[in-house]
């Protein structure tokens, strides 16, 4: 027998410490090569780590929560023994009692050697393909991940598959984990992106002095042109919703406020203003709140900035994201959708120094011109760095959208 010390590999971009997000192996359980042991957690993404060897576990570096630092030491394999899922050689016809070709009896040696139930279980987990958010929601449902089939590259289980597997299973009758018959208090321990989230808000809200700026929109002809607009399209997957609107009128807004495309390097005490419209789009996922990117947002089209608005949100909720879609914006928008509300107090995303959130939109009876009619009403929710923008541009800006938004043809005039 002897020892294997797998140690923390470099996850990239400077990275020498990882959070340890979730383990998906114990001390004392067989792991076969390949198989995914731990997923860790660095401020840009969740990366799922693979055992280099096959062996059984004698020590974990820890619990869910502790910092690991680069190239220390992360599990310890008990290794020494053949590899169980490899099998033996086998002596072949020609080789065997001299090479006269005649059968042989086969030997310890020469048997095929069948993996244990646990390595077999191990390699049908390594071969499942899929995000530590969705290995969590089956862990929590009692769902085998082996049995769901995944539509993405290479077999990878999105969380549409998942969801389908679920509607599937309750349409068939199986059984549904029931709920507690009575509520109970439990530790929950704020680890991985849930611990980022809760420290750059943190910090965000500590540091900013934040000036909010709420106005009121009558969105009734934008709406008429985006139903207009969909009416044209054959796919339901290409339906515009009211971001890429959003997206294009703040661009317009932004070649006249250029201070409001800018990101505040605090170590150098210098504020960097971005010709290129890097996108923020705040994401609800089952990890929590993550900011994917979609660049150069200056230089895209309606059906093409929608288009990329659903990828980098999609990726971002089945953590396909890569790194470097989750960071590098230069102001974000965000919506709650269904649940907007009438007004809200979006917390800016550093390093960045305005946020631009999207409320509820309702039908309201309201006076034009003397007569009182009922309007597609909506509020945009907003956030400055009082630092860097003043109160009147900030809300210059946000008037300049609200006359774009309500007079929808003037986002696409050249200029």
């Amino acid at each position: 027998m002897s020892e294997y010390i797998f140690k923390l590999p470099d996850l990239g971009e400077g990275t020498v410490e990882s959070e340890i997000g979730e383990w998906y192996i114990k001390v004392g359980d067989q792991v076969v090569e390949e198989d995914v042991v731990a997923t860790m957690m660095t401020d840009k993404a969740a990366v799922e780590l693979s055992s280099p060897v096959s062996g059984k576990v004698v020590k974990l570096a820890g619990e869910p929560g502790d910092i690991v630092a680069v190239g220390a030491p992360l599990v310890i394999f008990e290794t020494g023994t053949a590899a169980p899922e490899k099998l033996a050689k086998a002596s072949t016809p020609g080789t065997g009692n001299g090479g006269n070709g005649a059968d042989s009896e086969p030997t310890a040696e020469t048997v095929p050697v069948e993996p244990p139930v646990e390595a077999a279980d191990s390699l049908m987990r390594s071969r499942v393909v899929t995000s530590p958010a969705i290995r969590r929601m089956a862990k929590e449902a009692g769902v085998d991940l082996a049995l769901v089939a995944g539509s993405g590259p290479g077999g990878r289980i999105s969380r549409k598959d998942f969801d389908q597997f679920l509607e599937r299973q309750a349409l068939a009758g199986a059984a549904i984990p029931a709920r507690p018959a009575a509520a109970t208090t439990s530790e929950v321990k704020v680890i991985g992106l849930r611990r980022i989230i809760a420290e750059r808000m943190s910090a965000a809200n500590r540091e900013i002095p934040h000036f909010s700026y709420v106005e009121e929109l009558d969105i009734t002809e934008l709406e008429a042109l985006r139903r207009h607009l969909n009416s044209k399209k054959s796919d339901d997957a290409e339906r515009l919703t009211l971001l890429p609107f959003l997206g294009l009128a703040l661009v317009r807004a932004l070649r006249e406020f250029p201070q409001c495309n800018t990101t505040y390097d605090k170590e150098r005490n210098v504020l960097l203003r971005h010709g290129a419209v890097h996108l923020g789009v705040a994401t609800q996922t089952p990890d929590g709140l993550k900011v994917p990117v979609v660049r150069h947002a200056e230089a895209r089209s309606i059906d093409d900035l929608a288009s990329e608005i659903r990828r980098v949100s999609n990726a971002a909720r089945d953590s396909s994201a890569k790194k470097d879609e989750l960071s590098g914006s230069t102001i974000t928008i965000t919506s709650l959708g269904k649940l907007g509300g009438i007004a809200s107090t979006p917390i800016i995303n550093l390093p960045e120094v305005a946020i631009i959130g999207v409320n509820r939109a309702v039908e309201r009876p309201v006076v034009i011109n003397g007569q009182i009619a009922v309007r597609l009403m909506m509020n945009l929710s907003s956030s400055f760095d009082h630092r860097f923008v003043d109160g009147y541009d900030g809300a210059a800006m946000i008037q300049s959208i609200k006359d774009m938004l309500e007079h929808p043809a003037t986002i696409f005039l050249p200029g």
